[in-house]
């Protein structure tokens, strides 16, 4: 007997940014295994009685392995209940969404993906500023700021990342950001373009940072904050 999994995206933290899908499967659900982020009032929407399991990573803090939480969910799903797996921001985005696909459909359990609000476009709400400007930011990219080691990523498209025209935003790239700046001002990059560093965004913990991508990177490496954080760098940064 197999149930089902509903991969469900909790957007950035605020419960009102959740969709009315993702209410109706946290209400619908007898066990939602989740994230760190999406704990908190999030859970609020789950129905009493439902098993709540955290299987959430931190940078820096005693985390499951993602085979662990895989196997965890597809244990669950076979008891033939309904299952929520939340995910912080959406789900299909620096969510490791992939490895919990491809165990459930080894296992032959269905499931569904609920698209949420990303941290990106919170982050640019609360800021005040869009993505993308006709004519000087027509490209927005995303870059996650860190690999499975906690090292910056090798292989980075370091001219695409450099471009003065696009608004580029790192994910999880707060200890790592010194050395992307590093390599994006030897790139070509000016070293004076505007960044804004969103933590705890759209939360009441909410800290929006605007300054230089120069200036950040020397900021951040005498900071210990632990906030969840995400950088915007481009022509739009400064508001």
């Amino acid at each position: 007997m197999s149930g089902f999994v509903s991969f469900v995206s909790s957007g950035p933290g605020d419960p009102e940014l959740l969709t009315l899908k993702a209410v109706d499967r946290l209400a619908q659900a007898d066990a939602v295994l989740f994230d760190d982020l999406s704990s908190g009032p999030i859970l609020t929407h789950a129905r009493d009685g439902a098993d709540l399991i955290g299987v959430g990573k931190r940078a820096g803090r005693p985390s499951p392995k993602q085979d662990h939480v895989s196997k965890l969910l597809v244990d669950y799903a076979r008891t033939g209940q309904r299952i929520v797996r939340l995910k912080s921001g959406d789900c299909g985005i620096f969510g490791r969404l992939e490895e919990e696909i491809v165990a459930l459909r080894a296992a032959g359990i269905g499931f569904e993906i609920i698209p949420g609000v990303t941290a990106a476009s919170a982050a640019a709400a609360a800021a005040g500023i869009p993505l993308t400007r006709r004519l000087t930011a027509r490209r927005v990219q995303f870059v996650t700021g860190h690999d499975v080691t906690g090292a910056l990523p090798e292989g980075l498209d370091l001219s695409a990342l450099a471009d003065a025209e696009a608004t580029t935003v790192v994910y999880m790239g707060k200890r790592t950001f010194a050395g992307l700046v590093a390599r994006l001002v030897a790139a070509g990059l000016p070293a004076d373009t505007p960044a804004l560093l969103a933590e705890a965004v759209s939360t009441g913990d909410q800290r929006l940072t605007r300054t230089t991508i120069t200036d950040l990177a020397a900021r951040l490496g005498r900071s210990d904050s632990t906030a969840p954080g995400l950088i915007l760098y481009g022509p739009l940064a400064d508001g």
